[in-house]
């Protein structure tokens, strides 16, 4: 009978993957540390676009705060799961809600994902289903290939948006509007 080894059955927490400091890209999944690949230089465009475009108007409404560059999220606990959004905004309400400094243990209103080449549909489906329950309200999950960004509201709420369309997020973001168009214009 084969003896199993210890450490693959061990789990760590949402805390212990934080004090471990840069071991490159990872999420934590059911207390296991996933590697991650490291995104392209047009992933890293389109995250910097939206990212900008969120930021300058939250901040100039004063509504609240972009995070950005993998931000961790707590998504399950006991075992803990992290999750690494690519943007999210997170009103001045809940972000008063957050109580430590490490992953976010509040869930933000906002989660954008930019896709990549390399990306499984059934692990986005996986990680927006672990969003959803959190709590989060709306996801954007922008498509540089196809240069359409798809708004969902639940797994089952879905609204493709394409360069006619204009990106906006009423109940959360009231008043912002960017031409689709116009964040896929100037990656070229």
């Amino acid at each position: 009978m084969a003896k199993l080894d210890n450490r693959a059955r061990a789990t760590i927490t949402g805390e212990q993957l934080l004090i471990m400091g840069d071991i490159g890209r990872c999420e934590l999944v059911n207390g296991k540390i996933i590697k991650l690949p490291y995104h392209s230089h047009l992933h890293g465009f389109y995250e910097a676009v939206v990212s900008f475009m969120l930021a300058k108007f939250a901040r100039e409404q004063n509504l609240g705060v972009v995070l950005g560059g993998g931000t961790g999220v707590y998504t399950y606990h006991n075992p803990d799961t992290v999750r690494g959004m690519d943007i999210a905004y997170i009103s001045n309400e809940r972000m008063d809600q957050v109580e430590q400094t490490g992953f976010l243990d509040v869930a933000p209103e906002l989660i954008v994902e930019v896709m990549s080449p390399n990306d499984r549909w059934v692990d986005v489906q996986e990680k927006l289903a672990e969003y959803f329950n959190v709590g989060v309200l709306l996801v954007w999950l922008v498509d540089p290939q196809l240069e359409q960004i798809h708004i969902y509201r639940s797994l089952d709420d879905v609204r493709r948006l394409t360069a006619e369309n204009e990106l906006t997020a009423p109940e959360i973001l009231p008043g912002f509007s960017v031409p689709v168009a116009e964040i896929f214009e100037t990656a070229e």
